[in-house]
């Protein structure tokens, strides 16, 4: 076991760790964080994105140890208490969700992608979350609320 300190949604931990540990096990595990999903253990799915420093991540594909001394956010820590982020607001409000499960990534990465450009056309916006699936919307209103919350509507 080793000791690990890492910040995620600012609030400090310091957990025990297995060096073959890996983080999105860490986060819903070992933190109780289970908005993070595991979708496939591969990065193909994009269920378990989660920003590192300010970047997006799929956690499955990072040791915990990896993330020791950094700064972690989860799809819970997007909220300012009860006031959802204003990602999670346009995919509420343009229905871009069914079964949910791939939601907590794809709006990570959608919060990601607006970080990077924050007005992208639609064709940027499928491109950024090409690495994010979804087997149950057929992506148009996800497309949707990343334009809503991109414009602030």
């Amino acid at each position: 076991m080793r000791p690990i300190t890492v910040t995620v949604n600012g609030q400090r931990h310091e957990v025990e760790v297995e060096p073959r540990d890996l983080l999105a096990y860490v986060l819903r595990e070992k933190l109780g964080l289970t908005g993070t999903n595991i979708g496939c253990d591969t990065s193909s799915c994009g269920a378990c994105t989660i920003h590192i420093n300010g970047e997006s991540v799929k956690s499955c594909t990072v040791l915990a140890v990896q993330a020791d001394g950094q700064e972690v956010t989860t799809i819970e820590g997007l909220a300012n208490g009860a006031e959802l982020h204003p990602m999670q607001k346009a995919f509420t409000e343009s229905h871009a969700l069914q079964c949910g499960y791939c939601t907590p990534g794809m709006i990570m990465a959608a919060v990601s992608l607006l970080k990077d450009n924050p007005s992208p056309s639609e064709d940027e916006i499928r491109h950024g979350l090409e690495g994010n699936l979804c087997r149950c919307t057929g992506y148009q209103n996800i497309v949707k609320a990343v334009q809503a919350a991109a414009s602030g509507s």
